[in-house]
């Protein structure tokens, strides 16, 4: 039969198909096959997909065809044989050229060194010709690639090239040159190694604070924040620095670029230069040899058109001699070099990939090597590791990457950690950590390292404020404010109440030079900068600029602020204080567009000459939270002090009206439910922002009017990149909605701290969804202690968190409070027999459950009986899963007398668990008393084919 063939040839049909590395096999079958209409057009564009290997097309096609049926393969043989020169179907490998197939990992290494020595030896022999040649030389392939491509085309060329490759081969080992050991590593190349790990180690040993007045070792302050894969991982278990770079959560072999993203404040930058110091030390990445950091922002100064060489060489240390033959060996060995560009969201340009470049020497913008770098078409084989805000990389980058970390700031025990490394003395850090754990809101903002180093250096400050402890990002901004201005007082004394409007020259300075970077994505800036901004020595000495240090080849001097977010503040401060900006500009910054923020967003406030600088940036965003949190009442005192009141009223107007407005739009693009469905929002991220600008003004008048026509019965916030901070946010707004809401945050990094700043709005709750959220028995325990006060709450789904049998009594004595609860999802967890037969004792006393999922848990026979003992004879639960439990025949003999006694049930998932024909067969019985019963789930058990197919004739309820 056809269909038998194509399954059992298939290896030789792809080798058929695929041997010389041409489309033209390919394309002829699907000629064929389209002309005697066996596929369809779309059939026929579903397998050439551009972009997709050549292999990946072969088999799809294969695939397709099989599915087709008999006559499909038939037709399939036909046309293959029709497209073959000697019509007779695909041809089978010769003996030698079978040994291609056979050896060929090892024949990759052996000739990965000797490439252009084995390619001279088949132009030799007469078996290639040069455009063989310049097919596997091509520039953008690494070595290991030109080897496989090597193979692929003397597959294709039949024994006499095979014979010639072997004998190469056989050749070069008896002359006493090892082909699978690397080219021996230049000596100059082990001298220019040694100088770039002094100039990294150099720049990676100190993080700068005050201005360059001061200095942290990063080996004393460096806390690991929490690492995540970007893409579901069972047991992922906790990430370190290595894993940035290791195998686990790979998506695409084939890309070369791992993405590590997260919020600004997260501690991306400093978990690079962690990386850097590492590498310098030979502590970390032995497997590369070289190491070129690029900071993105530095890159934007550079205007000069220049080759990859020149661009990795001057960025850090250029080589003091043979330099050709040190970019020759990068060339030759890409596998050997490791290449990071840090905050790629300051990038001026977007990222695309229009713009072609394969060619290493030839000069280009930094933009263009930088975006061909990313996606594999310089440099392919080096590994490269890229920083950014999420919201910056669209699915044009993502698509050529390796894999995608998020870095979610501290753990709870990660702010610990760091307050005692920046406080010597155990008191005062004792001190501080009791103020942040006394104040839930403000524990929450510390999860941002940014936000907790603040903390820590006002520690004077915090200790003292009483009743004004920091609860917005704002408040923590303005305490960083006064105490680096007091920390440059002569005095050093506490300054008065008037103590912005003393310094309010300077603020002002500073602020224009962070309102114009901000506009035009400028972040490094010139004396002439500081200049024309009226930015004098003072006001440099004050702590919040620091020297940058740029590429190796220039010696400007160059300032930044110390962290993008305090360029944000101050711009948002220059906003809210200064009388040269145009009245449409607070209603400007916080104008929506539908892809983002415009990039003319200020335009009508800069010269001309500037206009034509501006490009699109996440941080207005960041700078329109902090001009919401500067207009609030709780700091309007200190804002008339510096600037007339009716600007500052009228500014603080706009404000609310653009909220509000913005609010209403997103409310105006909710959908009409479909008939029988209740109405959802889906919000994005820019709705989560509108929630934080809000809380940042602190207004409940004004969040109850945002809120009075939000008319829904679910609320989606899934994948917004929720935190604490968010969540804190979140609470002070949505408890504000006059009817009850399900509110879903699956997939964000709520963790327990962000669950108990939720606890305001639960009263306001029906269901809540915290699916992957990395959520322990500590947040469960407070979120329960909460919901059993509250009546609207009633369902909850905790999938896949880090819950333990300890939990359980928390859950069981929610069940058993609560009558009219009724949905608990707690499927992904610890949770054993014991915690099953703790829920048990809850289940047993609840007279309202209708759905109950613990699968992929670890709850076994024992924990099924108890659970199925207590469910006897239930009256309300329609749907339980114990899916991937560990669940045996004794278990399934439990579940079967429930049946028995049940009256509601309709759906039991027992798929992947260990039940045997003993086990089916009760249950097999107990569906004969229960007609209720709509579908038992039974995949994947200990079951013969046979047995599957005789309980399936008897009971057509059972589903395997």
């Amino acid at each position: 039969m056809a269909q038998d063939l194509v399954l059992k040839q298939r290896s030789e049909i792809l080798y058929c198909l695929c041997a010389n590395g041409s489309t033209e096999p390919l394309e002829r079958v699907l000629d064929v096959l389209l002309a005697r209409g066996e596929l369809s057009w779309e059939d026929y564009h579903n397998v050439r997909v551009q972009g997709r290997p050549l292999h990946a097309n072969a088999r799809h096609l294969l695939d397709l065809v099989y599915t087709k049926g008999e006559a499909a393969c038939q037709a399939f043989a036909e046309a293959l044989q029709q497209t073959r020169p000697e019509a007779r179907g695909p041809e089978v490998p010769g003996p030698v050229t079978r040994v291609l197939l056979t050896r060929r990992p090892s024949l990759v290494g052996e000739l990965r060194g000797c490439v252009d020595g084995a390619l001279e030896a088949l132009l030799e022999s007469g078996c290639f010709t040069q455009e063989d040649c310049r097919d596997v030389r091509l520039p953008v392939h690494t070595p290991s690639q030109q080897a496989r491509r090597l193979l692929d085309h003397v597959s294709s060329k039949g024994e006499s090239a095979a014979n010639v490759v072997l004998c190469y081969i056989e050749q070069k080992q008896q002359s006493g040159y090892n082909l699978t050991t690397e080219k021996t590593t230049p000596k100059e190349l082990l001298t220019y190694q040694k100088k770039l790990r002094s100039s990294v180690s150099a720049q990676s040993s100190f993080l700068s604070t005050y201005g360059g007045t001061g200095h942290m070792s990063l080996d004393d302050i460096y806390t690991e924040g929490q690492l995540e894969l970007a893409y579901d991982c069972k047991d992922q278990g906790d990430l370190g620095l290595e894993d940035i770079v290791g195998t686990a959560g790979t998506v695409n072999e084939e890309a070369d670029t791992v993405l590590v993203s997260g919020d600004a404040g997260s501690g991306k930058s400093t978990l690079l230069q962690r990386l850097h110091l590492l590498w310098a030390r030979r502590a970390a990445l032995p497997e590369f040899l070289l190491l070129f950091p690029f900071s993105c922002r530095k890159l934007n100064s550079e205007l000069e058109e220049l080759s990859v060489q020149e661009l990795l060489f001057r960025n850090c240390c250029w080589p003091d001699r043979e330099q050709d033959e040190i970019f020759r060996f990068i060339l030759d060995y890409p596998h050997l070099v490791f290449i990071t560009f840090d905050g790629l969201d300051e990038l001026k340009q977007s990222f695309s990939d229009d713009c072609r470049l394969c060619c290493p020497t030839q000069p280009a913008p930094v933009h263009i090597i930088l975006f061909n770098l990313l996606q594999g078409s310089l440099l392919k084989g080096v590994r490269k590791v890229v920083t950014s805000r999420p919201e910056a990389v669209g699915p044009t980058l993502r698509k050529h990457l390796r894999k995608e970390l998020f870095l979610k700031g501290f753990s709870p025990e990660g702010i610990n950690c760091f307050v005692k490394k920046q406080h010597q003395d155990s008191s005062v850090a004792s001190k501080v950590l009791a103020s942040i754990q006394a104040n839930t809101t403000l524990l929450g903002l510390c999860h941002s390292p940014v936000l907790c180093w603040i903390v820590s250096q006002c520690h004077k400050e915090l200790l003292g404020c009483g009743d004004g402890t920091p609860r917005t990002i704002t408040d923590v901004y303005l305490m960083i404010l006064q105490h680096f201005l007091q920390h440059q007082s002569p005095q050093k004394c506490s300054m008065g109440a008037g103590w912005l409007q003393e310094h309010l020259v300077g603020v002002l300075s500073l602020g224009q030079l962070a309102f114009r970077g901000v506009e035009t994505s400028c972040y490094v800036f010139a004396g002439a900068d500081l200049e024309t901004c009226c930015v004098t020595d003072k006001d440099i000495c004050k702590g919040f600029l620091t020297q940058s240090k740029g590429m190796s080849s220039q010696q400007i001097l160059r300032y930044e602020f110390l962290h993008v977010t305090m360029q944000c503040f101050f711009a948002a401060l220059y906003i809210v204080l200064s009388n040269n900006t145009d009245r449409s500009t607070v209603p400007r910054l916080f104008e929506l567009r539908e892809a983002g923020f415009s990039s003319t967003c200020f335009g009508s406030c800069l010269p001309v000459d500037h206009q034509q600088e501006l490009a699109e940036t996440p941080n207005l965003q960041i700078t329109a939270t902090f001009v919401a949190g500067l207009l609030s009442q709780r700091h309007r005192h200190l804002l008339l002090q510096c600037a007339p009141s009716p600007t500052v009223e009228m500014k603080a107007r706009q404000v609310v009206r653009c909220l509000h407005k913005g609010m209403q739009k997103h409310f105006k693009s909710i959908p009409k439910p479909v008939e029988g469905e209740k109405k959802s929002m889906h919000a994005m991220p820019g709705f989560v922002w509108l929630i934080k600008c809000i809380y940042e003004m602190r207004e409940s008048n004004m969040a109850k009017e945002a809120l009075s026509k939000l008319e829904v019965d679910h609320l989606k916030l899934t994948y917004c990149n929720i935190g604490p901070v968010e969540c804190t946010a979140l609470a002070y707004v949505l408890q504000h909605l006059r009817s009850p809401v399900g509110i879903q945050l699956d997939n964000n990094s709520v963790g327990d701290v962000g669950v108990e700043q939720l606890l305001p709005c639960l009263p306001i709750c029906k269901s809540l969804y915290l699916r992957n959220n990395n959520i322990t028995d500590e947040g469960i325990r407070k979120l329960i202690a909460k919901g059993i006060q509250c009546d609207n709450f009633q369902k909850i789904a905790l999938f896949n968190n880090k819950l333990t049998d300890a939990c359980m009594q928390h859950v069981s004595h929610l069940l058993k409070t609560k009558q009219n609860f009724l949905s608990l999802r707690m499927g992904n967890n610890n949770i054993t027999s014991e915690g099953a037969k703790v829920l048990a004792n809850g289940l047993a006393c609840n007279h309202s459950l209708m759905h109950l999922g613990l699968w992929g848990n670890k709850i076994g026979d024992s924990g099924a009986e108890a659970i199925a003992g207590a469910l006897e004879g239930s009256k309300t639960l329609a749907w339980l899963s114990l899916v991937g439990n560990g669940v045996g025949s004794a278990g399934a003999r439990a579940l079967a007398k429930m049946l028995k006694s049940g009256t509601s049930l309709e759906e039991l998932w027992l798929t992947e668990n260990c039940i045997t024909r003993e086990g089916v067969e009760s249950l097999v019985q107990a569906l004969e008393c229960n007609t209720r019963v709509k579908s038992v789930w039974l995949r994947n058990n200990h079951l013969s084919p046979e047995e599957v197919e005789e309980m399936t004739r008897r009971e057509s309820r059972l589903i395997f």
